[in-house]
């Protein structure tokens, strides 16, 4: 596999968990000439002190789209979390094209799509839309379901003991955000082509799976509550989880529901070098997050 190690690599929001993880991963890898890009540069002093190149890059000032990626080989784009983000991401795609960068991976979401019901998930789908008309070589990666996020939402989970969802009792095949930076990583270091792939764990796991393995890690009893869409929606915005935010987990259950989440392939291990971690070893190894 063709390796791009001396190459100027560029990875777009490095002050981020995900950004800063494929960074450290490219180091570790031997990558001789990163830029780390963010909008904001000032947690990245340690990154410049080891080699790296720190650059402003916010999706938000075309001025500092163009200088961010200039005289870079390779980028990663990691995708935003903003409400217009499909303009965000289109106009780093132009930008990256004009700056003459060959080649483009992208963080993307299982079975993007411009589905209106699909909330951010159809902003995935337009910026797999822009790559692909770009005319540069890509990896459009489809990072499946964190597995961090089981411990984020383990809180009220835990006190009430239960787990609610809107997955119709179908799997979801979660990816550790490491697994995922580092992923990506191996794909800027040495993809080539186009290709669309799914970033996930090494099997399904049902909400039902889940609050067993709640009940198991921490001692507490976790009964799973399947509800309709509509319901967790209606219980999502109760709670005071913001509007955007809302729809897109339950866009996300339904998507499961449907089967889009339980896919298996061998992405992980291929960029990476190693399987994926198991949601049982990673709940494991931060029980003293869920205790908290």
């Amino acid at each position: 596999m063709t390796e791009f190690t001396n190459s100027r690599l560029l990875v777009t929001g490095a002050g981020g968990q995900l950004g800063r993880l494929a960074v450290e991963e490219l180091l570790a890898r031997g990558a001789q000439n990163i830029v780390a890009g963010s909008r904001d540069i000032s947690g990245l002093a340690d990154l410049a002190a080891r080699g790296v190149e720190v650059r402003h890059l916010d999706f938000d000032d075309p001025a500092s789209l163009a200088s961010g990626f200039a005289g870079v080989d390779r980028a990663l784009i990691i995708s935003t979390l903003s409400a217009n983000r499909a303009a965000h991401q289109a106009a780093a795609v132009t930008a990256a094209r004009a700056a003459g960068i060959s080649y483009l991976a992208y963080t993307s979401a299982p079975n993007a799509r411009p589905n209106a019901d699909a909330a951010g998930i159809a902003d995935h789908y337009w910026t797999e839309q822009a790559i692909a008309a770009s005319g540069l070589d890509f990896t459009l990666l489809r990072n499946h379901i964190y597995a961090e996020m089981t411990v984020v939402g383990a809180g009220p989970i835990l006190a009430s003991g239960q787990l609610f969802d809107a997955t119709g009792g179908n799997g979801r095949n979660y990816v550790t955000r490491a697994d995922a930076a580092r992923t990506a990583a191996g794909a800027l270091l040495s993809a080539t082509g186009k290709e669309i792939v799914d970033v996930t764990g090494p099997s399904p796991v049902t909400q039902e799976e889940l609050a067993a393995l709640y009940s198991s890690v921490t001692g507490k009893p976790v009964t799973r509550i399947g509800l309709s869409g509509e319901q967790l929606l209606e219980a999502l915005q109760s709670a005071g989880v913001p509007p955007f935010m809302a729809t897109l987990l339950v866009a996300f259950d339904q998507d499961a529901a449907a089967g889009h989440h339980a896919i298996v392939t061998d992405t992980v291990e291929r960029y990476s070098g190693r399987a994926p971690q198991a949601l049982r070893d990673f709940l494991l190894a931060n029980r003293a997050a869920l205790a908290a």
